[in-house]
This record gives structure tokens, C-alpha cells and sequence, in this order.
């Protein structure tokens, strides 16, 4: 039962930072791995010539906007699951799961778009590098995201495990 009690604290409190967290910590996660920020990183790693410069950064500040603003959907969303988390309907569940499924298509437009976007600025070959470092740190931030969220009926499992 004290295990319990527990973990179910630990959830509390990791679902009270998760749902503190904003797009600033995405860029605080990115530089605590790397030691620098996303946009320091992206600069370092795509070494882009100083005639594409001006239009690739305007195109980046713009899809970066877009890209917060859909972190901030999935925040959103992670936020009504912890608000329900006790109480979770087959309803609630399969909004929940939907609103995911809905979010990641976004994503997944929105590198579509940006890709050609960028490909007309900088060429198909380092618009592909830029998406290929985009997808590997927005899966590092949600990797470290997932550690912090419980499975559906975690607390029931070990509520059987401690009787």
C-alpha cells in the first residue's frame, strides 16, 4: 500500500512538471543534451551559405512558429489525460487518442510543406538533413515526455502487485 502511495505521488508530481512544461523546455531538453539551444544547434549543424542565409532563418522563425504552436496541441492533449487520468472513459480514451492521431498528421503536414519550402531555398539534400535533425530531436523530446506519462491503468497494476 506505501508503494502505492508512492508512485502514485510520483505521478502526481511528474504530471504537475509536465504540465509546466512548454516549448521552452523543449529547447531547454535539447540543450541539456547538447549544450546548446535548438537554434545555436540547427545553425552549427546546417552551415547554411551566407546568400541563403537571410531566407532560410526567416523560413525557419516561420516554421518554428508553427511547429510551438502544435507542441503546444500535444501539451494540451497530455494535459486532458492527466486530468482524467483516474477516470479515463472508453470515451475519453479514444478523444484522447484521436486528438493524438490528429496532432501527428499535423506534424507530419507541416514537415511536408516546410520541406519544399526549404528545398527552395536551400536544395532537397539539406532540407532532408534539416528534417532528419528536426524528427530525431522532436523524438528525443518526446521520449523524455513519455518517461514522465503513466500507461492507461499503471496504478491499478501495481495496486493487484502490493495485495
Amino acid at each position: 500500500m506505501k508503494r502505492t502511495l508512492i508512485i502514485a505521488a510520483c505521478i502526481f508530481f511528474s504530471f504537475n512538471s509536465l504540465m509546466a512544461q512548454s516549448n521552452s523546455e523543449d529547447v531547454d531538453m535539447i540543450q541539456a543534451a547538447f549544450g546548446k539551444e535548438k537554434k545555436d544547434l540547427v545553425s552549427e549543424y546546417m552551415q547554411v551559405p551566407a546568400k541563403d542565409s537571410v531566407a532560410f532563418w526567416k523560413l525557419y522563425d516561420e516554421y518554428e512558429g508553427k511547429r510551438k504552436a502544435l507542441g503546444k496541441q500535444r501539451i494540451d492533449i497530455i494535459q486532458q489525460y492527466a486530468d482524467n487520468y483516474d477516470k479515463l472513459t472508453d470515451a475519453k480514451a479514444t478523444q484522447l487518442a484521436t486528438s493524438v492521431f490528429s496532432n501527428d498528421a499535423k506534424y507530419t503536414q507541416l514537415y511536408q510543406t516546410y520541406f519544399t519550402k526549404f528545398s527552395s531555398v536551400i536544395g532537397g539534400r539539406q532540407s532532408a538533413k534539416l528534417f532528419q535533425l528536426e524528427t530525431y530531436l522532436q523524438t528525443l523530446v518526446r521520449a523524455k515526455m513519455m518517461t514522465d506519462i503513466p500507461f492507461i491503468d499503471e496504478l491499478d497494476k501495481t495496486k493487484v502487485q502490493n495485495q
